[in-house]
This record gives structure tokens, C-alpha cells and sequence, in this order.
């Protein structure tokens, strides 16, 4: 329970169901040791605690902060680092769902007996005869199946998610019918470390011996005619594919992070039309089915919120290859690539490297 109005009115609607229900609260950072402004009003912040004891205590059952600062900093923060000095550009929440949520919360609930975790996410499971199935949301405004890839297969049958019936609207007014503390916080779009966005600031403040000095470097524009400088910029971790922003001016035509180069450090930029690419790989990939070991079509999602697109998915021995039917804009490695059969998820992977047309 993060102290807001989803985890509260799951919470609420297992209750209204007849489980026996035990609030679980992660403390994952606190502002000075992430770095953050003390004005951060994040999912970690003693109020959030205190909404969600409250929730509860409302709810009559019993609730529990677990401090998981050192294994968020192990697990998500240190790989968020890792992931931007490498040029890719990270999926925190993926990483503290899958190892965090369905990890070590998971078998800590487990200690304390508990049968179920659930969440507040966005999403459905479907129990059948013979398996388990993960499923979009009934909200697409709101599905977060895309984040809940990483979950371990044989975990999705011990997870609830009470919320996957319902559009936001209606969480919101169930919460208010039932009183509830948590109401009327304010929606939240942001990694929860990482304030108003500030992404580079954190890495700064965080490792400064590791980012500071990584500035400056060239930045390429890659054109009909092939590669020209285009100036420099200012530390390659601090770009991502399809970024339009802070590429400087002069061009004809907008510009985008085409790609980013640490191993030589430099940025390439480019126009609209050389962000499509169609084939790119994938590691640290996670079955929600029984692992294919022949190619199989597929729809894929490469952002979060974008629309998925149909392709071929190619096992190979640490991964897979991905090959769209049609180009889609600015694959970025680091990003996470989900496979679905309709509304089902049935796996996902990192998107690690791009397979560039010109390469093929």
C-alpha cells in the first residue's frame, strides 16, 4: 500500500469480498540518501505511510511499513544508474514489480502467512482450467499490464488485482463513498525517485564522479550523405532515443536522438523519418506461457503507452529477436518490450540492442 486512493480501494474492495486482509508498506528511499529535495512528497514519504496506516486502520486490518531501502538501492537504483551510463535508457518500475513486488514483498507476505499478493495496478488476471493469464486492464486509459511483464509465471496465480474492472472514475468514488484518507491524492506520472522528471539532476547528485565528468562529447547528424558533426553535447547519459529537446538549432527540419554511443561518446541525431526501425533484440526475457522454442507472431509494445504492433518473436539462447511487421518509432534500448495474444500478456523482455536497416 503506497498511500494512495489505488492501493486503498484495493484494498478496500478484498475486504468488501471477505479476505482476510494485512496492509503492506514498502519504504524503498528517503529523500537525503536519493538525493532528493526535502520538499519530495513521493510514495515514500512519511505522510504516504501515515495514509496508508490510516487506510488500515479504517479498514480494520493490520498494517505493516517494511524498510526495503537497500534492496531498491541494490536492485533499481544502482541499475537505473548502470542502464544510462551504458546508453539505454531504464524501466525502473518493471524491475521493482518484478523484483521488488512479486520478490522479496511477495515472500515476506508469505512469511506472514498470507495466501495472496495484490495490488493496486491496472490490470486482470484470468484463472482457467489450466493456466493463469495476465490481462490488459478494462481501462485502456489506465492498463498498466505493460509494467507487470516481469512478474514470475508461477507467482501469477497467487496475485490479485481488485482494480482491473474498474476505470479511475470509479476507484475515485468508491473512496470517497468509504471515507477514505487517501481520496483525493493527486494522480502521480513520475518514477518515484526521481522528482518533476529531473532524471539527470538525481544522476548528478547521486554519482557525481561517474556523470559529471562525462560531459562534453560530439554529436553526429546522420543524413542521405552519412555522418557530419552537428556540435556537442552535453553528457551522452542525459539522451534518449527519440528526445527532440536540447539537440541545438540550425537544422532545417526538427531533430531526434537517433541512437547513443557511449563506447564512443557521441549522440546522433537525425530526422522523423530515421527513427523507424523494425528489428531489435531482447534479454532478460520472461515467459507468462510455456517458452517458445520455434518463431511466433505476436502483438508488441514498446512504450508504455503506445499502441502495440504485430511481429515475429525469434527465441534465441539469451533472448529473442524481434521483427516488426511494420517500422516503429524510437526503439530505445533499455525499454521494455511486451508480447501480447490480444489483451493477454504473454512475456517481455529489455530491448537492448537495435538491429539498424543499414546493418541488416
Amino acid at each position: 500500500m503506497s498511500g494512495g486512493v489505488d492501493s486503498s480501494v484495493a484494498a478496500a474492495l478484498l475486504v468488501r469480498q471477505g479476505f482476510q486482509a494485512v496492509g503492506l508498506t514498502m519504504k524503498l528511499f528517503d529523500a537525503e540518501s536519493a538525493c532528493l529535495p526535502p520538499s519530495h512528497r513521493g510514495c515514500c514519504s512519511l505522510e504516504a505511510i501515515y495514509r496508508a496506516q490510516a487506510v488500515c486502520q479504517s479498514l480494520g486490518i493490520p498494517h505493516y511499513a517494511l524498510d526495503l531501502t537497500a534492496d531498491f538501492d541494490r536492485f533499481v537504483i544502482h541499475d537505473f544508474m548502470n542502464e544510462y551510463l551504458a546508453g539505454r535508457t531504464p524501466n525502473p518500475c518493471v524491475r521493482c514489480n518484478s523484483i521488488l513486488k512479486w520478490g522479496i514483498l511477495y515472500e515476506k507476505a508469505q512469511a506472514l502467512g498470507c495466501q495472496f499478493i495484490a495490488t493496486g495496478h491496472y490490470a486482470q488476471i484470468l484463472v482457467g482450467d489450466e493456466d493463469v493469464q495476465l490481462r490488459r486492464a478494462v481501462d485502456p486509459a489506465k492498463d498498466q499490464s505493460y509494467a507487470l511483464w516481469g512478474i514470475p509465471r508461477e507467482r501469477l496465480k497467487k496475485s490479485l488485482f481488485p482494480l482491473g474492472g474498474l476505470t479511475k472514475t470509479e476507484v475515485r468514488r468508491i473512496a470517497s463513498e468509504l471515507n477514505l484518507k487517501s481520496a483525493n491524492t493527486p494522480e502521480s506520472q513520475e518514477i518515484c525517485f526521481i522528482p518533476e522528471g529531473h532524471y539527470a539532476d538525481f544522476l548528478k547528485n547521486r554519482a557525481p564522479d561517474q556523470f559529471t565528468g562525462l560531459e562534453y562529447g560530439e554529436m553526429i547528424e546522420e543524413n542521405a550523405y552519412g555522418l557530419k558533426s552537428a556540435g556537442e553535447h552535453a553528457g551522452y547519459p542525459f539522451y534518449t532515443v527519440g528526445q527532440r529537446k536540447n539537440l541545438g538549432g540550425g537544422f532545417p527540419e526538427p531533430r531526434y536522438v537517433l541512437r547513443v554511443e557511449p563506447e564512443n561518446n557521441r549522440v546522433v541525431i537525425g530526422s522523423k523519418e530515421k527513427l523507424l526501425e523494425s528489428t531489435f533484440r531482447t534479454d532478460q526475457v520472461n515467459w507468462l506461457i510455456e517458452a517458445p522454442v520455434e518463431s511466433m507472431h505476436a502483438q508488441i509494445q514498446i512504450r508504455y503507452r503506445s499502441p502495440a504492433v504485430a511481429g515475429r518473436i525469434i527465441p534465441e539462447k539469451n533472448g529473442c529477436i524481434i521483427a516488426l511487421d511494420s517500422p516503429a518509432e524510437a526503439i530505445a534500448p533499455g525499454q521494455s518490450a511486451v508480447f501480447y495474444q490480444g489483451d493477454r500478456v504473454i512475456g517481455g523482455g529489455r530491448i537492448v540492442e537495435v538491429i539498424r536497416k543499414s546493418s541488416e
